[in-house]
């Protein structure tokens, strides 16, 4: 018999706190525990001190010491990097009168690039063509990913390589590599083909950097068989596929359910010259939990922790994930509230997930009790987190709690936040609300998108207030055509019987130069058909617009 004065083992404590209300006692629970020992022990290992911060200052005005401060900034996640980087490149240009050789404005144009800001990294490349500074290889491959990559200029790209090969400047493997990257991301992978001839004809050799790209189009395409023989083709003429070009084949395989390949993978992984690493791992494992396969996927980690990988947060989350559709979402979340007890420092991405899932459920208040948990261990939000946490107030009917969630200084919102109250409001039947949050989401920063405009455009159309819907179109006129805008406020003129402005709007439109697509044309006649007046003494006016549209288009 046990002494009353011995403490129960924490995953003892686990299993009756987490089990003792279970509705019902089954296997579906073990991996819950299976869990919480793997997250202690993770935590155990994990090191604790991260990187320090690069300096604020460089060692000396050189170029040299410029660059590699920019560098250090640029590698930086915390999002500001490439502003910094910019900082000191202005430093050297305005202030110490020190003009920064080509490295320094490549640096700083890459950062802008890879932070989504393909208009600041041209203008950077702009001053440096200013500061009479001859651009190199590098420079141009930056050029070339601005265009291919993020603008999807791919006729100004080729014109960067054409320039480069009369200028001297010689595309390298790595400027080819960008190009057809750019082209696989737009689905022009028969493109990426011919550029990747082109590239032998000049006799530049490609590597597994160049292949990649055109193996994750064919997976994502579908079109794993040709991703394989790609493989194959690769292998016979020497060049080595990477291990990050078979995680591009294990996902995509294990996408379709097709996990004896996977496998068959990994053990020919030696003999093939590639070692699958964390991410191979964690892919696999997403299939497996998605499967099903919990169990298979708690095998993998003792697998990964015998070749000498340690699982990463996202692996942790993985599993997380997988345990929730195992078990129930409702375990995962006491399994997070014992979390403390358990050792595991359990973060923000755990939360979300046992969040995501319990929405699923249905389970709007516990969503609101685990957030309520989750600032009591001092765990900061993230937007993702407050997206969730307002989604399961609206469905609770607490809008204005979600409001005043909204306004608090801690609260990261984006347009999926303001979509979801703007949605939830206007059920409601609170037009002036809806137009308050707009306003205050273009002076935030944030833009609305077609979701934005057409769920308010819908709101103050059910409220008869069909002006106000128009200069709401309008006004995102400013930013884009929106499709999904135009059709709601073309619905709401019709309801509204307001056909001189309907053809005015059309008239505007298409005067800007925005096409309308044939499914807007389909869906406006429908709508007058549905108001009657396809059968009324208006039917004049119904084919004066349709007879405009058709002329201006």
């Amino acid at each position: 018999m046990r002494s009353p004065s011995r403490p129960l083992p924490r995953l003892l404590l686990l299993r009756r706190r987490c089990l003792s209300s279970a509705p019902h006692r089954d296997r579906r629970f073990l991996p819950l525990l299976r869990f919480a020992a793997l997250a202690k022990e993770l935590s155990d290992h994990r090191p604790r001190p991260g990187t320090p911060p690069p300096p604020t200052r460089p060692r000396s005005p050189h170029p040299y010491d410029y660059n590699r401060l920019m560098s250090a900034h640029a590698g930086t996640r915390d999002g500001a990097g490439a502003d910094r980087a910019l900082h000191l490149l202005d430093e050297m240009r305005a202030l110490l009168r020190r003009r920064p050789d080509a490295a320094c404005f490549t640096t700083v144009a890459a950062a802008l690039s890879s932070a989504s800001r393909p208009g600041a990294a041209l203008a950077v490349l702009d001053a440096m063509a200013a500061d009479g500074v001859a651009p190199d290889a590098a420079a141009c491959t930056v050029l070339v990913g601005v265009y291919a990559c993020r603008l999807r200029r791919f006729d100004a790209a080729y014109e960067v390589v054409r320039w480069m090969v009369a200028n001297g400047v010689a595309p390298d493997v790595v400027t080819y590599s960008t190009l057809i990257s750019g082209l696989c991301s737009a689905g022009q992978v028969a493109e990426a083909l011919g550029v990747l001839d082109l590239m032998l004809e000049e006799g530049c050799q490609p590597n597994a950097h160049t292949y990649t790209p055109i193996v994750h189009a064919y997976c994502t395409g579908g079109r794993i068989h040709e991703a394989k023989r790609l493989l194959n083709t690769m292998i016979a003429s020497g060049f080595a596929p990477s291990t990050a070009t078979y995680n591009v084949l294990v996902e995509a395989l294990c996408k379709v359910g097709a996990f004896e390949e996977v496998d068959a993978l990994l053990e020919e992984s030696t003999a093939k010259g590639w070692t699958p690493d964390v991410i191979t791992y964690s892919s696999y494992m997403d299939g497996l939990c998605k499967a099903g396969r919990i169990d298979k996927s708690f095998a993998l980690v003792d697998k990964m922790l015998s070749n000498g990988l340690q699982p990463s947060e996202v692996t942790l989350n993985i599993l997380l994930d997988g345990v929730c559709r195992s078990s129930t979402a409702w375990a995962a979340k006491r399994l997070l509230e014992c979390s403390a007890e358990l050792g595991w420092d359990a973060n923000v991405v755990n939360y979300n997930t046992v969040m995501r899932k319990l929405c699923d459920e249905h389970r709007w208040l516990s969503v609101v009790k685990l957030f309520t948990d989750m600032a009591k261990k001092g765990i900061a939000p993230n937007s993702w987190t407050f997206n969730i946490v307002v989604h399961s107030l609206c469905k609770l009917g607490r809008l204005h709690k979600a409001l005043f969630l909204l306004r608090s200084k801690e609260f990261v919102a984006t347009v999926i936040t303001y979509n979801t109250l703007i949605r939830h409001l206007s059920i409601s039947g609170e037009g002036n609300e809806v137009c308050l949050l707009l306003y205050q989401m273009i002076e935030g920063g944030i833009a609305p998108n077609d979701i934005t405009y057409s769920l308010v455009i819908d709101c103050l159309c059910r409220e008869e207030k069909f002006l106000v819907a128009l200069c709401c179109f309008y006004q995102s006129l400013e930013d884009d055509f929106f499709p999904s805008a135009f059709l709601s406020i073309i619905r709401g003129l019709i309801v509204g019987g307001m056909l001189g402005q309907l053809h005015t709007l059309i008239g505007c439109v298409l005067g800007q130069g925005f096409i309308i697509e044939v499914y807007i044309y389909q869906e406006l006649i429908k709508a007058l058909c549905k108001n009657g007046y396809c059968q009324s003494v208006e039917m004049y006016k119904v084919c004066h617009i349709l007879e405009r549209m058709l002329r201006l288009r």
